[in-house]
């Protein structure tokens, strides 16, 4: 984010806000010819937050928080002190990108008021689910928490060129958001720290330490604020009910015996009276709670340490691979079967039957609660293409360049379609058509019913991906590094091109497709389009194709990242890291998400943490995406096996 200039524009009469009797902003009114406002989300003294969404973006829903200061105070003192505050918020948040610190979008002046358009966040503050709770929280959950504000206050306070102290941390100013992941939601407050400089008394009383009470803000002055906030979330005790500075008075475990002694002794020291004797700073409060981590009951985080350094800490890695210590339960499949060769495509399951292609040539049908072998199919060709189950047919493409249609009462051979080339696109149905691309450079459209062709579409290079069918569009990439949007006629929509080759397949969510490429960047690009909405720069080629859950989009790469990415921006969640490529398409199921990587093993995450529950290793490469109906997990493996376990 670079820096941000002041925009003021003239008052126009026919454009002016429309305001109520308090003087909020209306439902509707349209700020800079580009912010909608939705309706209010607060209220301060000299401030309120709106609810808006960016018209920019007309064919997407893109939410933005927009907060707006009143410049009529009458102390010309207190006016300055609230525009100065302000604008230092916008100033700060413009020079800083970590994944707990909202964006900042936008910053202008319309006539009295300024206006802070920050991205919306979406969740509940700590203290609208203290409010909530009838009772305090569970340790694990306040633990990690505080590992993550551990997380973005470390960042803070090695900002360059000057440290940031936040110097207003309580719940209120905590976001969860629906990914259990905590964010900073208030730098009004926020300065950029120098030593041996004093400043006004500034913050929250119960919440603040002694010395900012004498204008002086530093770092440790952070950790106090975090150690009061753990001891609100542990004991459920409101400080501002109490006697200022007056936590010794109050032990922890006096109110909540779950609290382990040597969680009890870290939050005293955050709460020393005496700056020398807390935490300097976030950093090495982060090292203090790891070193206590196999003693927080029911935590599952990573036993790692030290922290990472604050200029690579934007995020939480679960290692996966090599290092870190799985806390994972071990799975047994509930069966297996054995085909003659590798199987890289993934299996489709469709009433009590599994149907997955091979590298032996053959499509195979299973009986999906046993793995019992029904029937099989012999291509011409290896098969790479991924089946598609219709009413009557099992479609699969082989690298013969035919596509088959075959019974799947008996998995006779009703006909085939003849391409140019081997393929590798797995096919798609909708309205009695079938819809895959071709090594010939063609986007085919047959009759499901006689296997004739309907119409091609040129790709113009090698169409390996998937193609997509989305409100009578179709998307698709391809290994010229072009993605295109045809309808259902075949015509051309649109095309973006890429750096290079399209391998992934794409999905399309919230009116946006989503698409991984060879030049390492996931790209979100307009439905209606094809303008780039936003991109995501991972370290190596991604063959990956994404999927979306719960406004997430989770996507492998061969830099051996599973990353999970905001739906709306693209920023990222959290990554998890694995010895090897991923070349799987990840599944969410649940609130797991699931993937195979060419280490041998399948990985079975949580959703919202990234991190690790289980793994189960095979005995070779993997690459086909997994499968999941009714909690049972199907994927193939380059060791010939198919494998059914639990999810």
């Amino acid at each position: 984010m670079g820096d941000l200039t002041t925009r003021k524009i003239g008052q126009n009469p026919d454009n002016a806000p429309k305001r109520g009797k308090s003087g909020k902003l209306q439902a509707g009114t349209l700020l800079q010819d580009r912010y909608r406002v939705l309706g209010t989300l607060g209220i301060g003294g000299f401030s309120a937050v709106y609810q808006a969404r960016d018209m920019h973006f007309p064919a997407v829903t893109r939410l933005c928080a927009i907060k707006e200061m009143v410049h009529l105070n009458r102390d010309p003192e207190v006016r300055q002190l609230a525009t100065t505050s302000f604008e230092r918020e916008a100033s700060i948040l413009a020079t800083l990108s970590h994944p707990a610190v909202p964006d900042v979008y936008d910053f202008f002046t319309e006539d009295d008021r300024s206006y802070l358009v920050l991205e919306y966040i979406r969740g509940k503050t700590l203290e609208t689910l203290l409010v909530e709770t009838d009772d305090h929280f569970a340790v694990a959950d306040v633990f990690e928490w505080m590992l993550q504000l551990c997380d973005v206050l470390a960042y803070l306070h090695s900002h360059e060129p000057q440290p940031v102290v936040f110097r207003d941390l309580k719940p209120s100013n905590v976001m969860l958001d629906p990914n259990g992941r905590v964010r900073l939601i208030d730098f009004n407050i926020a300065k950029s720290f120098r030593t041996g400089i004093k400043g006004t008394m500034i913050g929250t009383e119960g919440y603040s330490p002694p010395e900012q009470y004498r204008g002086e803000a530093s770092p440790a002055g952070d950790v106090y604020a975090l150690g009061a906030t753990m001891h609100h979330l542990l004991t459920g005790r409101d400080p501002r009910m109490e006697a200022p500075f007056s936590f010794a008075e109050r032990p922890v475990r006096a109110s909540n015996s779950d609290v382990p002694p040597a969680l009890e002794s870290l939050v005293e020291r955050c709460l020393s009276y005496n700056v020398a004797n807390r935490y300097q700073d976030a950093r090495e409060l982060r090292e203090a709670l790891l070193n206590i981590a196999s003693e927080i009951p029911n935590y599952r985080g990573e036993a790692v340490s030290p922290s990472p350094s604050p200029s690579t800490s934007s995020t939480l890695r679960a290692q996966g691979g090599s290092g870190a210590l799985s806390r994972s339960h071990s799975v047994e499949p509930l069966w297996r079967f054995k085909c003659e060769d590798e199987i890289r495509s993934t299996a489709a399951v469709d009433n009590g039957t599994i149907y997955v292609g091979a590298y032996d040539h053959n499509l195979y049908a299973l009986e999906s609660g046993s793995g019992k072998f029904l029937w099989k199919y012999a291509t011409e060709a290896p098969i790479g293409s991924s089946p598609c189950v219709t009413n009557d047919h099992v479609l699969i493409g082989s690298a013969d360049e035919q596509l088959y249609a075959i019974k799947r009462r008996d998995g006779k051979l009703d006909w085939r379609f003849q391409s140019g080339g081997p393929i590798y696109s797995s096919p798609r149905v909708e309205l009695g058509h079938v819809f895959f691309g071709s090594d010939d450079g063609y986007l085919y459209a047959v009759s499901v019913s006689s296997g004739r062709r309907v119409w091609r579409a040129p790709g113009h290079s090698k169409i390996r991906s998937t193609p997509f069918l989305h409100e009578e569009q179709i998307y698709f990439g391809t290994e010229g590094g072009y993605v295109f949007c045809v309808d259902l006629g075949g015509q051309l929509k649109w095309q973006f091109q890429a750096r290079r080759a399209v391998t992934s397949s794409p999905t399309v969510a919230e009116e946006m497709v989503l698409v991984g490429a060879m030049d390492s960047t996931v790209y979100a690009l307009d439905a209606n389009s094809g303008w780039a909405i936003w991109r995501f720069r991972g370290r190596r080629p991604i063959v990956s194709s994404p999927t979306v859950g719960e406004e997430t989009v989770y996507i492998g790469s061969s830099d051996g990242h599973l990353y999970a990415l905001e739906l709306f921006s693209g920023r990222k969640r959290w990554d998890f890291e694995v010895e090897g490529q991923i070349n799987s398409k990840p599944m969410v199921w649940e609130d797991g998400v699931y993937f195979s990587a060419t280490n041998g093993a399948l990985y079975c995450l949580d959703a919202k943490r990234g991190k690790e529950r289980w793994r189960y290793q095979t005995g070779d490469v993997m690459v086909a995406s997994p499968t999941i109906i009714d909690g049972v997990v199907y994927v193939g493996s380059c060791d010939h096996y198919l494998y059914a376990l639990p999810a």
